[in-house]
């Protein structure tokens, strides 16, 4: 089937009382990990980003589909090798690139144990990778940005059904690299300045019934607006890293 490229966001939560030297000694280490793992070609580019004791990390990676499989019973416990908590694939694995900041992390509970970093399921986007040299053809960032914003619960599913018809409608125009995941009622973005002003059909921007639709739904009201987004819907966050 061939390798192709996978967008991949999870998110971590630090242990009470990490402090700042703790955090960064461990995030420099990561940027040798992840620096190795780009020569070696298995990722196309890392960044790692904080809001207070949660940690949102961003990376393109090389990988093969796995197969899904039913789940299956053995002396009446079953098992679930497709649980929807991760990529299936053969990437390589966030607790293998951020190895050094998992002492520092909270475990999460799951179908098939605790983990350090939790799957968020990516819902937006502009642009389809389909291979390495034209994904990365002219690409040169100034900045790698990471934001967060909080959906109200009662238009989470709002949200997610309005952007998946965005993203399958195709027209819309934004940056090649944006890329929004969600866990929870936390939505994660990642997009690159300058941008890169591209939509998924690749062909110039139509009129979008789905746009007329989605503000017609006051996008504003989707969201819950945090002191710190000074009213706006996302909240720009520091980078730990960016490679």
């Amino acid at each position: 089937m061939g390798e192709k490229i996978y967008r991949l966001h999870y998110r971590g939560q630090l242990q009470d009382n990490v402090s700042k030297r703790q955090l960064q000694e461990a995030a420099d280490q990561c940027v040798q990990l992840t620096g190795q793992a780009k020569k070696q070609g298995r990722i196309l580019t890392a960044a790692l980003y904080q809001a207070d004791r949660m940690l949102f990390f961003y990376y393109e990676a090389l990988g093969e589909p796995l197969p899904v499989t039913e789940p299956f019973s053995l002396e009446n416990e079953v098992f679930l090798p497709e649980s929807g908590e991760d990529k299936q694939t053969t990437c390589i694995r966030p607790e293998e690139l951020l190895a050094p900041l998992c002492p520092l992390l909270q475990a999460w509970p799951g179908q098939k144990g605790d983990r350090f970093w939790v799957h968020m399921y990516h819902i937006y986007y502009h642009s389809i990778p389909e291979d390495v040299e034209s994904w990365n053809r002219d690409r040169k960032p100034t900045m790698r940005r990471g934001r967060i914003a909080f959906l109200r619960e009662d238009k989470l599913f709002s949200y997610v059904y309005f952007h998946r018809a965005i993203v399958e409608e195709g027209l819309l125009m934004g940056d090649r690299y944006q890329s929004i995941a969600l866990h929870e009622n936390i939505l994660f973005s990642y997009f690159e300045e300058p941008k890169t002003m591209v939509n998924v059909k690749n062909e110039p921007e139509g009129e979008s019934r789905v746009i007329e639709d989605w503000m017609a739904a006051d996008p504003e009201s989707h969201f819950i607006h945090m002191p710190e987004g000074k009213g706006g819907n996302f909240m720009f966050l520091p980078a730990l890293f960016a490679v």
